[in-house]
């Protein structure tokens, strides 16, 4: 008679991703560290429109964000926090040793990214290059609120690694005021203007997030004993 096994376990949280280990070690730390020191940097200079001081805003949005404060000054400090408050999450040292402080940021992150995506509601319809540009921002702003959300749920009902797949897409959504940031500054040489430059950036900048965290949650396992467990950040 064959003995009863349990079923097997649901598998290992997503943030925890296999990878090839050995040579790419390097790059892979050099990666989570460029994540975050990218994100605290792109932080602190969003962090500059909460002076108040109209020199600090897009020259071509100044009038708009002017006359749209409230929405601005949610969708900037949501965005801050959220950049801020989601880098530990992704660390398994602070779920396992302290859960209650996983929790806490947890609920944080998730209050910031529904601010900055409620704040991107609102001022999306007043961006530059309509209608593909504020449409693009639209979108972000939506998947931004519905994979937070997702996120929060999933964990509310103890489904772990669910939620720490939504999460991850969330903070990868979250990473587009880099990446928007960072295309901007690619392609400002080349010969596209600048309403291609910005309107492409609009969908371009979440949409290879998106692809990128999909395949980090895919991984890719070379054979037994072959790959290691790491972390997002």
């Amino acid at each position: 008679m064959t003995p009863h096994r349990p079923a097997p376990a649901e598998p290992a949280a997503p943030t925890e991703l296999p990878v090839p280990a050995g040579r790419f070690g390097v790059l892979r730390r050099a990666g989570r560290a460029a994540v975050a020191v990218s994100a605290l940097l792109v932080a602190a200079v969003s962090a500059r429109y909460f002076t108040l001081d109209p020199d600090t805003f897009l020259a071509d949005q100044r009038a708009v964000y002017l006359a749209h404060l409230a929405p601005l000054l949610l969708h900037i400090g949501g965005g801050v926090t959220a950049l801020v408050a989601g880098l530990p999450q992704f660390l398994p040292g602070l779920r396992a040793r302290r859960p209650a402080a996983h929790r806490r940021t947890g609920r944080l992150y998730v209050l910031a990214a529904a601010a900055t995506g409620l704040g991107g509601l609102l001022i999306a319809p007043h961006g530059l290059y309509p209608p593909v540009a504020p449409l693009g921002f639209t979108v972000l702003a939506l998947l931004t609120l519905t994979t937070t959300a997702l996120g929060l749920h999933h964990a509310r009902h103890g489904r772990v690694p669910a939620h720490r797949r939504w999460m991850l897409r969330s903070y990868a959504l979250m990473f587009t005021a880099v990446t928007f940031r960072l295309w901007l500054f690619l392609l400002a040489p080349t010969p596209l203007s600048p309403a291609a430059v910005y309107a492409s950036g609009a969908w371009v900048s979440w949409l290879v997030n998106l692809a990128v965290a999909e395949r980090l949650l895919r991984g890719r396992r070379s054979g037994p004993g072959e790959v290691e467990r790491v972390q997002f950040v």
